[in-house]
């Protein structure tokens, strides 16, 4: 009759069963039941019935006993202090190794020196992570001078171990934050334990943690993330106490700081975002609480993973700003009045008129990332490249030859006076001061883009034809409005033609010194390669202003940053010789990626996974499907279970359903993804894999219950699960020289470290 009324109450709550651990407290139960400690809690189980405060008490009473039981033993805390001490000791083991520059190490690390240096840079990813990487130098005695030109640089006398160490510390939280989270989802040491050995010995973890890197920055804060979602939701049946702020702020706290190192920290928040959803959901059917009270839940929320998060995230950029305040190699991809902030740029403090004019003599720059200024020189296009007349090309440095004078159509005569200003809607006609040619477009095809019209410098000195003509037009304004230096974004179209002066983005072979392309082109949607700024002015007929008056605010750049860092994230490309990969390479390890030495003399170290855990991974989210699937339809069917089948179920269902839609989060996206993608984006997907995996195998092993009865089944389960341990381990022995390095023969050939161990033609070891 207990199970009967446990399970009458799950079915009405839409909750996991009621765990092991929750008594009914009959008179029965509290003098002479004794309780599995394997009971599974669910993510935002409150327990809680529409039955009246009756059932709420009993509720709230059975999750207390459950929380009681759930206190460690001493054994417990010595097997959480076991895995801690592995998971530092595998990562912090020779952490100085190699002393040179690996892989992606020549960013990251040179990221970290401008923030040492103040000096600003681009980057397509959040500033957090880099931030904190400099900040970890900063605190060891690296002093920003080492220059991190490329893989294989001797550091010598730099202090570097302190930024590796940092990495290596969060890193090593991974295998620990897994162990709490699955122990908590499961209430299972055993499914806990498997989980962190998982993590704890494989290669690829332990490698992508020892290095300058962004992405144990970036997976310790999504970890923190979910295990904080996972308290929170426990405490469900004590809302507005002191601990249930705490864990939802960290949520939220954590969620900022994934979604400010990278982009993909997206993937957490909308795994946060459906549990809340889910919970709020279920609070609405709670009929014991009132309308206020659903209120207070859902503003607390939005107050703890919206406004919170949305205001440290925001805190991080204004940080960031205020510490990169000197002009750097990143000032290019930015616009003007953004370079204006930036000490040491030409366009700080600078003075200029704030309108254009007639008579102005003025650089040009476009919008797109790296779009470079309009430039001319005396080259001409050679023969069989359009009409043989002067190359205009998109030039990314500040040069005399950018700078252009503007005139009307046919008047190039100083005037008197003050200078009429330039308007939306006026025909222009630009001279190119060095060469006195015109800017020209004619119906000849583009260099390099084939359906784009050519772009020229054609006449002399002010002669020239209609093809020279152009028509100033600003974007989002109307006939008359003026042309404001650096703010404006402004399109030149072409009078005769119809199209619309282009910076494509491509270079230009050598006879076109490697410049930019720029045409003329026929489609005239907006787009960045079609905008373009003024940002030097002269004119001396004309009052100068402060360019501070006209530098952006706080929003403003803030709005622009994410522009560029987005462009620039979606139109990454593999570099030269580098070895990309596709999504369905990653679950069964395909491919890894060398992070340091190709031939036998150098210190080689390779980032791939453990094959034998990542296989296993693998094979376990068939098995846990499988396992889904049968015990879905023997619910569904009514079969008479027991209760700890009853409780597998569901934790199945619940806990190992959360863990499913993490890791489908992570992994699935990539695959609509068309930037370049590398292997080392399956890791924060490997990590809910892996406890996927915990949970999958520890209800494997307690289910062979079904085959032998006790004390049989308990040697079963010892023995399997010592073998499964004993693999995690032997295999990690087998494979470890990849992540700590390896010198001498290569795998293929004898005496090699790694001999007969490349198991795939596809690894390079």
């Amino acid at each position: 009759m207990a199970t009967q009324d446990r399970l009458t109450q799950w079915n009405s709550t839409g909750e996991t069963p009621s765990l092991r651990n929750r008594k009914n407290f009959s008179s029965s139960e509290k003098t002479g039941v004794s309780e599995d400690k394997n009971c599974p809690p669910v993510p935002g189980d409150d327990t809680q019935s529409s039955n009246g405060t009756l059932a709420q008490s009993e509720a709230r009473e059975r999750v207390s006993n459950r929380e009681s039981v759930a206190v460690e033993s001493p054994s417990a805390a010595v097997l959480l202090m076991l895995v801690v001490g592995l998971s530092f000791s595998t990562r912090l083991y020779k952490i100085t190794e190699p002393p040179h520059v690996c892989w992606d190490e020549t960013h990251f690390g040179k990221m970290g020196s401008y923030y040492i240096n103040r000096t600003f840079f681009f980057d397509v990813h959040p500033p957090l992570g880099k931030m904190l990487i400099g900040l970890a130098g900063y605190m060891t005695g690296y002093d920003g001078t080492f220059p991190f030109v490329k893989p294989g640089d001797k550091y010598e006398h730099h202090s570097y171990a302190g930024m590796r160490g940092f990495c290596a510390v969060l890193g090593s939280c991974l295998p620990i934050f897994a162990y709490l989270l699955v122990r908590d989802l499961s209430q299972s040491h055993i499914a806990a334990l498997i989980t962190a050995t998982l993590l704890i010995f494989d290669t690829g973890c332990i490698t992508i943690s020892q290095y300058i890197l962004l992405d144990p920055i970036l997976m310790f804060f999504i970890m923190a993330a979910v295990l904080s979602m996972v308290k929170f939701n426990q405490l469900a049946h004590r809302p507005f106490t002191a601990s249930w702020w705490l864990w939802l702020l960290l949520t939220g706290t954590n969620l900022a700081g994934a979604f400010g190192v990278k982009f993909v920290g997206l993937f957490v928040i909308l795994l946060v975002g459906l549990n809340t959803v889910f919970d709020l959901w279920r609070l609405l059917g709670d009929l014991s609480l009132s309308l206020v009270d659903i209120v207070k839940h859902f503003l607390a929320r939005v107050v703890g993973l919206i406004l919170l998060p949305l205001f440290l995230y925001v805190t991080i950029f204004a940080v960031h700003f205020v510490v990169l305040n000197k002009s750097g190699q990143g000032d290019g991809f930015f616009s003007s009045a953004f370079q204006s902030r930036l000490i040491g740029n030409n366009l700080h403090n600078a003075s200029m008129p704030e309108y254009l004019s007639y008579g102005s003599t003025i650089t040009v720059k476009n919008l797109r990332i790296a779009g470079g200024y309009l430039h001319s020189h005396w080259h001409l296009y050679p023969e069989g490249v359009g009409a043989r007349q002067q190359q205009v090309t998109a030039y990314l440095h500040k040069d005399y030859n950018n700078l252009w004078r503007v005139h009307r159509p046919a008047d190039n005569e100083s005037q008197s006076g003050t200078p009429d200003l330039v308007r939306h809607g006026d025909i222009i006609r630009l001279e190119h001061k060095e060469t006195t040619r015109n800017l020209h477009s004619h119906l000849h095809e583009a260099p390099l883009t084939k359906k784009h019209f050519q772009v020229t410098g054609y006449g002399t000195n002010a002669t020239g034809d209609r093809n020279d003509l152009w028509q100033v037009e600003v974007c989002g304004g109307r006939k008359g409005d003026l042309v404001k230096v650096l703010r404006s974004k402004v399109r030149f179209l072409h009078r005769v033609t119809g199209c619309v002066l282009y910076s494509s983005g491509k270079t230009l072979p050598k006879w076109g010194w490697e410049q930019g392309e720029v045409t003329c082109s026929p489609y005239l949607k907006e787009t960045p390669s079609s905008q373009w700024n003024i940002e030097d002015h002269i004119n001396p007929k004309l009052p100068n202003i402060s360019l501070s008056v006209l530098k952006p605010h706080f929003l403003e750049i803030l709005l622009e940053s994410h522009i560029v860092m987005i462009r620039g994230n979606s139109g990454l490309k593999p570099k030269d010789n580098e070895m990309n990969s596709k999504p369905w390479h990653w679950p069964m390890n395909y491919q890894g990626l060398r992070f340091s030495g190709v031939n036998e003399t150098e210190y080689r170290v390779y980032l791939l996974g453990n094959p034998v855990i990542w296989w296993m991974n693998l094979a376990s989210l068939g098995l846990y499907l499988l396992m889904v699937t049968v015990a879905s339809i023997a619910l569904q069917r009514g079969f008479s279970l027991d209760q700890k089948r009853m409780e597998h179920s569901h934790l199945l269902m619940k806990g190992g359903g959360l863990l499913l839609l993490g890791w489908l989060l992570h992994y699935a996206p990539f695959y609509a993804m068309g930037r370049v993608l590398y292997y080392h984006h399956y890791f924060p997907a490997m990590l809910f894999s892996s406890m996927l995996t915990g949970i999958t195998f520890d209800i494997l092993l307690k289910s062979t219950e079904l085959l032998l009865r006790p004390p049989y089944s308990d040697w079963l389960q010892r023995t399997g699960l010592i073998v499964l341990l004993f693999t995690f381990l032997y295999s990690f022995y087998l494979f470890h020289p990849l992540s700590y390095g390896m010198t001498g023969p290569l795998a293929h050939e004898p005496g090699s470290a790694m001999a007969g161990l490349k198991w795939m033609d596809s690894w390079e070891f």
